[in-house]
């Protein structure tokens, strides 16, 4: 449990939308912001992620998927729900694939609201969510 208190491994979650969320994510990966100095890593599966972190609009299509997904990260799992299309559907919210807002599917942890956020944001909110957890 200490090693994810202080290193926290990322499995990011696109699950549509704009993409711009998505772009910010990978910023939050390059030199000028390197999260990795922090201890966050980006893992490709669940099954070696601590932090599940959900982009975009949550759509009838990729609810399942999202469940699967959550059952397969190993306890603790943290679910962080990155800008406002996860949060609340945001332009989306009134068309016919919308299924509802992240915390609806899953329980969401942190919220990092903004359309989309800056990799500030994601790095102030990941170090929020350590330190709920310590």
């Amino acid at each position: 449990m200490f090693a994810r208190k202080k290193s926290p491994w990322v499995m990011h979650l696109p699950c549509g939308g704009c993409n711009g969320c998505d772009i910010e994510v990978v910023a939050a990966l390059t030199p000028r912001y390197d999260v990795e100095r922090f201890g966050v890593l980006q893992k490709g599966t669940p099954r070696h992620a601590d932090v599940l972190l959900v982009t975009g609009v949550v759509t009838a299509q990729v609810k399942e998927r999202l469940k699967r997904t959550y059952e397969m990260t190993p306890n603790p799992k943290f679910v962080v729900a990155f800008g406002s299309c996860a949060i609340d559907g945001d332009i989306f919210r009134d068309g016919y694939g919308y299924a509802g807002p992240l915390d609806e599917v899953l329980p969401v942890d942190t919220y990092i609201p903004g359309c989309p956020p800056r990799p500030e944001a994601l790095i102030d909110g990941l170090n929020k969510l350590l330190q709920k957890v310590r």
